[in-house]
């Protein structure tokens, strides 16, 4: 497989510019982190206002213009398996690009979803009861009709049209030390990551326990499948991260975190209590390795040095605010 370049990201940004939304950034308070450590100076990005309430607005695009300017869309359009970020991301670019986007969805996929998908203009199918159902019948409908299949996570163009957000992270505050940011499957790891070692800034991978696939990878020195048992798994709960992550992940400045379920629904709903931010579990998952207990241990949250310059991603939005509870003081 290509391994994702500097160059790469470097495309992105020149192919995605003026079409997706510059990333909000807001100096975070003593509030938001754990007031016995060292002070340090952070920030919070607030990429959860992207289109489509995530990140992964950027690699879809980027991935989809990559292949409009190769010529190499074909008339089917595109085609992808996720009822989640992902496929609302994927059906977001078609729309924009004037392309065709067949997304498919588990029976069970929240009404919600499946709304906001069809409101972009998706044709969305709905195959059986689980998402490896759904990802058979995008795999058997791209090999019978030739529609470009995209995958949420697991390509270059989309790894690298995630790591964009770096870049414009790092024109506002060009004397960042440490990037903190959430892993899943890794696509947004690998692009940051990757962008990060360029300009000399440290990234912090951070996953919650019951959901480590790149913590274990890195101990396997290879991809492995994990378990998944966290409140996160819906945007974080993949089960083997890619080789693209691991790549990223074995060079530069990286160090591999992970957090508990309850201190990511700490970070959470500390968001919303003191600033009425609402994201995802995934979404504040970067934050909670601020602000978890356990740091001495080497895998076990992010304490940054005295004076460090810290960014947190916070990556997502598509949540359901009623879960979140409590007056701001």
């Amino acid at each position: 497989m290509h391994q994702l370049t500097y160059r790469d990201i470097e495309s992105a940004g020149e192919r995605i510019a003026g079409r997706v939304r510059p990333v909000a950034l807001a100096p975070a308070g003593p509030d938001t982190t754990d007031p016995a450590g060292p002070p340090c100076e952070l920030w919070l990005a607030l990429e959860f206002l992207q289109h489509t309430g995530s990140f992964k607005a950027r690699g879809a695009l980027n991935f989809l213009q990559a292949h409009l300017d190769a010529g190499t869309l074909p008339d089917a359009g595109v085609t992808i398996a996720s009822g989640g970020n992902a496929g609302l991301a994927c059906a977001w670019a078609a729309r924009r690009q004037g392309v065709r986007a067949t997304v498919f969805l588990p029976a069970t996929a929240p009404v919600v979803k499946v709304a906001r998908l069809r409101g972009y203009g998706a044709d969305v199918r709905l195959v059986g009861d689980e998402y490896a159902e759904a990802a058979s019948a995008c795999a058997e409908f791209a090999a019978t009709t030739g529609a470009l299949a995209s995958h949420a996570y697991d390509h270059p163009l989309i790894a690298a049209g995630a790591g964009t957000l770096l870049d414009e992270i790092h024109r506002r505050i060009p004397d960042l030390d440490t990037v903190v940011v959430a892993v899943g499957g890794g696509g947004l790891f690998a692009g940051v990551a990757t962008a990060a070692r360029q300009r000399g800034v440290r990234t912090v991978a951070v996953e919650p326990e019951g959901s480590r696939a790149l913590n274990a990878a890195l101990a396997a020195g290879h991809p492995v499948d994990v378990p998944i048992d966290s409140i996160a798994a819906d945007s974080l709960g993949a089960r083997r991260a890619s080789a693209l992550a691991l790549h990223a992940a074995q060079q530069g400045d990286v160090r591999s975190v992970v957090v508990p379920d309850a201190e990511i629904a700490r970070a959470r709903q500390g968001l919303w209590d003191e600033r009425r931010i609402a994201v995802e579990h995934g979404g504040a998952t970067a934050l909670a390795a601020m602000t978890a207990g356990e740091a001495d241990s080497a895998h076990y949250g992010y304490r940054p040095r005295e004076g460090e310059k810290v960014c947190v991603v916070l990556c997502g939005a598509n949540t359901d605010p009623a879960t979140l509870t409590g007056p701001m003081d």
